[in-house]
This record gives structure tokens, C-alpha cells and sequence, in this order.
């Protein structure tokens, strides 16, 4: 599972492979990423220059249906915006549903969606900045989408907005940035298409903060007012009306019985797609939303189907799938390629990376240094790039930074000024020494999660145990398939190393959300004032030069107390039946469905 990661205003996703949402890294601003395109022993792939959604001018829906899996999650609900929601896998469900003035192109570049609504900015100092949704843009039961639900989406995020014990009324996954750089909300008149943010405090990330949104009149009708009423309540800071809507939207749109979809009443969308049926632990399909005011979807019915990673290359031969995006490994790929012209073969880098991170919440890592200084010394990363990532991806190296990658043009400068390679080789001795010094009994029971079934990361387990049960830890496999879902192993705290990937696109204060003091995408509990600091400086500023810097610091920052241990870049492969038209790989958080709307069938 990946965990997406988006601008602290839009928080990210888990991932057990983001959320977030939510869910990876940031592409710095001034630096570019290059994903590559390699056809395999595959059918011919057209490049394709332009990062964005290309206009296929008028589209016709195709009564048909196309096949991706979005691995062995089950979809949470329609709203995807809670910790406990936002990931990658409800992602590529619920995006298909939404509209939103900006998306991300596939090198992480932030697209505008006119279809949706245009961006201007009317003054840079201070920012200022009007929003205007298309005067055509409806729910799909035909309530407008205006004002009232850009107030709901800032009061969601706004943590002043909170109970007696201080705690936000909205379990939103947010770190609540939007409303922190925008402390009035959004302004414009009730009923209006139009609104406006002034920005006191410029905000690194400020594109990403109006995205998309859940029907504020779902939520007026659940606790019996008007949508007007409900606007209002928010302007007028009415705590009472807002309570009653927090707890809608925390837990009405959230679907606890599997396969039961939620009342169409409640799910009014605004994209191209909406819910069709949902088998399950095996599919959820969408259907064409007949009344969405913007270009057609291609393709009548998108099913996403359940399926380990494993499974995917031969249920793509057998035609139960359509796309996929199995985990790059040299079996995998030359599998795919085995089956010739009859699929199409996409590869190239991602801005997607695979880390541990440490429990500072509770057990043997959370207060001791010198403990988390062992076992990173201990964890075999070259051995693991060498027999896992390397014979896919040759060019793959170990990561030595979290806000920047490999292939980005800052890297290099970032890893040198913040990392001097003290765990670049396996120190056993070191390990050792470490532990004594800690002061434990050994061996050292290290309890390390992540998403199961997965085979890499099984292989990762084993690898990190081979070697670090000679120091003194007692390595355990704590994989399980609930670790990342509401209430699982990683919400309980029950272990002691969390094994996931980040996946994000091109933000550059998404990880405030991540590292910064009692953020929502903090799962371990880390705290640092350093960090801190550094990134409020970072976010509070659209300068590249100041970013580069407090990058830099809280790079060091992070080795130096070691929060985690960052470990690879994950290469990125997407194969699909050369029939299906419009397949294009992105290093973005979104995966191949960022376009899904597009994909039709060869005639």
C-alpha cells in the first residue's frame, strides 16, 4: 500500500507498499523529475511531450468496461480525506468522483482543470488569489457546486474549530495549513461560484489548498438545515452547527460493512465517474456520471479489482485485468515481456520511496538514541537495492534523503550537507555497541509492520533480520494485511518499525505533514523543534533559494535524531493490454489512473 502525500493543507494517504493522501516526496522547486518510458518486449508506446491531460477532442463514452486493480485494500468510504482513509488505493476510487481546480501532471507538475473552474491571481504581495467554479459545474443530483463547499472543505481542515478538550472537530488528514495561511476562509457571497483567498503569509504549497471537495448539502440535509444555513454557520463560526456537521463528515460517508455501498442519496459526485456495485474483497465499480458538465468519460465502467501484487501479471494474460502496476522486479518484468506485442510496457522512476520508521509513541526505540542508532547500522540497505531493486532498475542507489530523490538535480547538495554516510555499510560491531550503550536486555524484540501480502517487502524483512539478529534484535515479521486500515495494527502502535512507501507528486511543504510536531500524517509520533521550525520557515515562503536551505536542515535534522531510515526510490512499471488506448505512466502519487477518464478500448 503507498501512503500519498500532499500539500499539509491537503494531507496525504498510507501507504503499505501513502495517505497519506495519504502517501512520498516532493519535488523541490527549480528541479525536475525525467520518468522514463521503455517499451520492453512490448507493443510500441507513443510518448507523449506534454505532462498533462492531452484533449482528445469529442469523446463518445464506449459501452465497455476496463479492468485495474488497486492491489488488496478494500475502499474505506467516500470520504477519503480522514487519516484513516487517505491513501493511494482510495485515491484512484474517489478521484475518479471529484472535480478540483488543479491535478498532477505526470513529472509532478501542477495542471490546471478548466473544465472545473479557472485560478487568478489578483495580487502576489499580499497573495491574493479568486477562485471561479464553472458556471456549469453541478453534483450529480444537481445541486450546484459553489461557495458553501469551499467553506466546508477550509472549516474541515481548520483546527480552531474544536471540541472542550481542544481537539478539531473534523478528523481531517490535514495539518491545517489552509486555514493557518488562510485565517478568514475563503470569501465570497452564499450561493456565489466565486470566492477569494487573501493570503497574509504566502504558502509554499498555496495552488495545492483548494482541491477537491464533498457536497456541503449532503451534509446541510443530515443535520437538518440548508446549505445556506450551513454556509453561513461557518461564517458566523456557529460551534453547535458545526459539531453536528463535523460528526457527519467524520463517519456518514465511511463505509464499515464491506460491499455495501453507501446511499446514493449521500454520494453526489462532481467528476466524470460515479459508484456503480462493490463486491466485497474482490471489485468496486464506477460507472459514467451521465450528468457531469465536462468531457465525457471514454469508458463506461472502470472496475478495480482486489489483487495481491503478485497475482497481477497473470491476470493480466488472462484478460481479468487490463492495466497494472505490479511491483518492479526482474521476474515481473520479464514475465511481461514474454507476452510480446499483446501488452504494452511502461518503466521509469518515481516519486515514490520506501522507508522504516520508528515507533516514538512507545517501545524500546521511542526514547533511546543510541537503540535506533543500532539497528540502523544494521539494516542491510545495498543488500536490499543489490538482490531487489537493482536488477530491474540498474541505476537504483540507496537513498540518503526524504524531501528529494535520486534523479532530482538538488540531491547531491542536500545528501552532502546533511548526511555523512555513517550507515552506508552494515557496522555489526557498531550495532553491538550501540545496544550495550542503550542499556537493554537482548535480544531486542523489533516488531516491523507493513501491508501484507507484499514479497518485497517480505524479502526486505528477512533481509534486515538476517543481518540484525547477529547484533542482538529479534527481528519479526508483523506484516498483515490490516496494518494500515481503520483501527489496524499501525493505529494501535503495535509495532515497533513501520516498513511503507511515501508517494507523492510535485509539492514542496507536503512533508511538514509528515515530520512536524502533532501533524496527522505523524503516525510514530516524532517531535523535533528544529524541524519544526525549519519547516514553517519553508512553507511560509514561494522562494526556491529558502527551500533548498531548510531542506538542507531538516534533512540533517531527521539523521541526526533518526526518525527512519529512508531506503530506495521505487522504480515504476505499468504494463496494459495493447488494445486499451491512452495509458500513461506518471511519477506522481496518482499511479496510471491520474488519467482513468481517458482509458478506452482500441475499436
Amino acid at each position: 500500500m503507498n501512503n500519498r502525500r500532499t500539500s499539509a493543507a491537503l494531507a496525504a494517504g498510507l501507504a503499505g507498499a501513502l495517505l497519506l493522501t495519504a502517501c512520498t516526496s516532493p519535488a523541490e522547486e527549480g528541479t525536475t523529475t525525467s520518468p522514463t518510458t521503455d517499451t520492453g518486449g512490448g507493443a510500441e508506446v507513443e510518448e507523449v511531450s506534454d505532462p498533462c491531460k492531452v484533449d482528445l477532442g469529442d469523446v463518445e463514452t464506449q459501452d465497455d468496461e476496463i479492468f485495474y486493480s488497486i492491489g488488496s485494500n478494500e475502499w474505506p468510504g467516500f470520504n477519503g480525506l480522514t487519516p484513516e482513509t487517505y491513501s493511494t488505493y482510495t485515491g484512484v476510487v474517489n478521484d475518479r468522483m471529484t472535480g478540483g481546480f488543479v491535478y498532477f501532471g505526470t513529472d509532478g507538475t501542477i495542471c490546471r482543470n478548466e473544465e472545473f473552474g479557472t485560478i487568478e491571481v489578483l495580487s502576489e504581495d499580499p497573495l491574493s488569489v479568486q477562485y471561479t467554479i464553472h458556471e456549469d459545474a453541478t453534483w450529480s443530483d444537481g445541486n450546484p457546486v459553489d461557495y458553501a463547499d469551499a467553506l466546508l472543505d477550509w472549516a474541515a481542515q481548520n483546527p480552531a474549530f474544536a471540541d472542550a478538550n481542544g481537539e478539531p472537530l473534523f478528523n481531517h488528514v490535514s495539518g491545517g495549513n489552509y486555514p493557518e495561511y488562510v485565517p478568514e476562509g475563503p470569501q465570497g457571497e452564499i450561493g456565489s461560484k466565486e470566492f477569494v483567498l487573501d493570503f497574509p503569509v504566502v504558502y509554499a504549497d498555496w495552488e495545492l489548498l483548494v482541491s477537491g471537495w464533498l457536497p456541503a448539502h449532503v451534509v446541510a440535509e443530515q443535520i437538518g438545515i440548508t446549505e445556506d444555513e450551513l454556509a453561513q454557520a461557518i461564517l458566523d463560526e456557529d460551534i453547535e452547527t458545526i459539531t453536528q456537521a463535523a460528526e457527519f463528515w467524520n463517519t456518514g460517508w465511511l463505509s464499515p460493512t464491506p460491499g455495501e455501498l453507501p446511499d446514493p442519496a449521500l454520494t453526489p459526485v462532481a467528476g466524470p465517474y460515479k459508484l456503480a456495485s462493490w463486491e466485497a474483497g474482490q471489485s468496486i465499480t464506477l460507472e459514467a456520471n451521465e450528468d457531469y458538465w465536462g468531457t465525457p468519460a471514454a469508458t463506461q465502467r472502470l472496475t478495480f479489482r482486489q489483487a495481491a501484487p503478485e497475482t497481477q501479471v497473470q491476470a493480466l494474460q488472462n484478460g481479468d485485468l487490463n492495466i497494472i502496476e505490479p511491483q518492479a522486479s526482474v521476474d515481473t518484468l520479464a514475465q511481461l515481456e514474454g507476452l510480446g506485442d499483446a501488452v504494452t510496457i511502461q518503466t521509469g522512476e518515481t516519486l515514490t520511496w520506501e522507508h522504516l520508521d520508528f515507533n516514538f509513541k512507545n517501545g524500546p526505540f521511542a526514547d533511546s538514541l543510541p537503540l535506533r542508532e543500532a539497528f540502523a547500522m544494521c539494516v542491510p540497505r545495498q543488500q536490499i537495492i543489490d538482490n531487489l531493486i537493482a536488477p530491474v532498475a540498474p541505476d537504483a542507489v540507496v537513498m540518503n534523503a526524504r524531501e528529494v530523490f535520486p534523479f532530482q538535480d538538488t540531491y547531491d547538495e542536500v545528501v552532502d550537507a546533511a548526511y555523512d554516510g555513517r550507515y552506508d555499510e552494515v557496522d555489526i560491531e557498531g550495532a553491538t555497541a550501540k545496544i550495550e550503550e542503550a542499556g537493554v536486555a537482548t535480544p531486542v524484540d523489533v516488531r516491523i509492520g507493513y501491508s501484507a501480502p507484499n514479497q518485497r517487502r517480505s524479502d526486505e524483512v528477512s533481509a534486515i533480520k538476517s543481518s540484525c539478529d547477529q547484533a542482538g534484535f529479534n527481528i519479526i515479521d508483523a506484516g498483515n494485511q490490516d496494518f494500515f486500515q481503520p483501527g489496524g495494527t499501525q493505529e494501535r502502535g503495535d509495532y515497533e518499525v513501520a516498513l511503507f512507501a511515501w508517494a507523492g507528486s510535485g509539492q514542496i511543504a507536503s512533508g511538514q505533514n509528515i515530520y512536524a510536531t502533532g501533524n496527522p500524517q505523524n503516525y510514530g509520533g516524532y517531535s523535533d523543534p528544529v524541524v519544526d521550525e525549519a519547516w514553517d520557515t519553508l512553507a511560509s515562503t514561494v522562494d526556491p533559494e529558502v527551500h533548498l536551505e531548510q531542506v538542507k536542515i531538516i534533512e540533517k535534522q531527521l539523521w541526526d535524531t533518526l526518525y527512519g531510515i529512508p531506503v530506495f526510490a521505487h522504480p515504476g512499471l505499468i504494463a496494459a493490454d495493447s488494445t486499451i488506448q491512452n495509458v500513461r505512466k506518471t511519477a506522481g502519487q496518482d499511479g496510471a489512473p491520474w488519467n482513468a477518464e481517458q482509458w478506452v478500448r482500441a475499436e
